[in-house]
């Protein structure tokens, strides 16, 4: 069974626009039945959850599918997934948790393939708390993470963070080798899965993750994101909260009222990305096998630009920094003699939306040696065509020509 790309972009409204979407690891467009799911929800009978009355039933029917679906997708359990505004607050919150468990001479280890949401909150978190930073390195010759730099772990590490997959770069490094030498002293694992939740189906224990995030307006979700550990580990866990509200897990770490309509939005999102899988079987397992579908009609439009950008390469004209054996569909390139920010606007003439950015990875920038904003990020989604490949690949060799 090949991935049927036009009958998928049929979900899509938006793409009517005749806008060539290549900033999706920034937020897809939503498809339909999202939208429709949300506005049923919000207009639907709606209350505080109970059992009495059915617009009590109803929040509690959608809290309760919102965490079967967010489990589903990342190998969880339901009662392990909390629900967040972003992927940013949620590491926020507990960064600032799990540090009341630190003290001086206690270490904490990043990676410079991160999003700064998945540093900076750690940064200040082991600031306050007299706790060394160390850093997992990234090798900008190769795109990959340097393993030498595992010797960063050592019997002080309290806690290590990275990604599963680099949001510039692609670049998925070896979650599972990393946790297995955290877990040998100790340490827990937090694993940023936002960009590599768009484009496979996570594996919370192959990956040896003790906790989470993603985010799904990232995979055809709204605005909000969810953090996903066992249950067990989030019962030692002592957040701020209100005196009156629940302690009760997952709820103790989900401020005010949960946006019902938004979780209603995650769960259709879900269950859009199984359905292109054959029926029969769970739905995790009709994820992972959609998953591998729409990655496989993604790496080979990754393959088409690649050759495209590899001729205007071979002219001296650009730099493709995005080289790790295994990664996303997403590129990363800079351009020799002329700024990024005027390839986005030529290219935005045309309708081919790439932009250019730090996109938040400055660590990543940092160890590439390069300018913040110096270059432009193609990233694929499943409803990316081959159509609006040519449109990409015609508009960039005409401004570097």
């Amino acid at each position: 069974m090949s991935f049927d790309v036009a009958a998928f972009r049929a979900h899509f409204p938006s793409l009517a626009s005749g806008i060539a979407h290549f900033d999706n690891p920034g937020g897809t467009q939503t498809p339909a039945v999202v939208g429709d799911a949300i506005a049923r929800t919000l207009t639907g009978p709606l209350s505080q959850r109970g059992a009495n009355l059915v617009s009590q039933r109803n929040a509690e029917h959608v809290v309760g599918e919102f965490r079967s679906a967010v489990a589903d997708l990342v190998g969880g359990v339901p009662g392990g997934v909390v629900h967040g505004r972003s992927a940013t607050q949620l590491t926020y919150d507990f960064s600032r948790t799990l540090a009341r468990r630190w003290s001086a001479g206690d270490e904490i280890v990043l990676c410079q393939l991160d999003h700064d949401s998945n540093v900076r909150p750690w940064v200040q978190a082991a600031e306050r708390a007299g706790v060394t930073v160390r850093w997992l390195r990234l090798d900008p010759a190769t795109g990959e993470l340097d393993l030498s730099s595992l010797d960063a772990i050592t019997g002080r590490t309290r806690l290590v963070a990275l990604t599963a997959a680099s949001n510039l770069l692609g670049t998925r490094p070896p979650v599972a080798t990393v946790a297995a030498s955290a877990h040998e002293v100790g340490a827990l694992v937090y694993v940023d899965g936002v960009h590599h939740a768009a484009h496979a189906a996570p594996d919370l224990a192959a990956m040896g993750a003790d906790l989470m995030v993603c985010s799904p307006y990232k995979f055809f979700g709204p605005h909000c994101a969810a953090l996903v550990a066992d249950p067990a580990l989030l019962e030692t866990l002592r957040p701020d909260k209100l005196l009156p509200s629940t302690d009760v897990v997952p709820e103790r770490f989900e401020l005010g009222t949960l946006p019902y309509e938004m979780l209603a939005g995650v769960t259709a999102a879900i269950d859009l990305i199984a359905s292109v899988a054959p029926s029969g079987g769970s739905r995790r397992e009709r994820l992972v096998a959609a998953y591998a579908l729409i990655g496989e009609h993604e790496l080979r439009l990754r393959g088409r630009i690649e050759e495209g950008l590899a001729d205007l390469g071979g002219q001296g004209r650009l730099a493709l920094h995005s080289r790790a054996a295994d990664r996303t569909s997403t590129l990363f390139l800079t351009l020799r003699d002329r700024l990024a920010v005027e390839a986005y606007d030529a290219l935005a003439k045309r309708h081919v939306l790439v932009p250019a950015g730090t996109f938040y990875a400055y660590e990543t920038f940092r160890a590439l040696g390069l300018p913040v904003d110096s270059g432009l990020r193609i990233g694929l989604a499943a409803y990316t065509d081959d159509a609006e490949v040519d449109r990409l690949l015609e508009g960039l060799t005409d401004f570097v020509g």
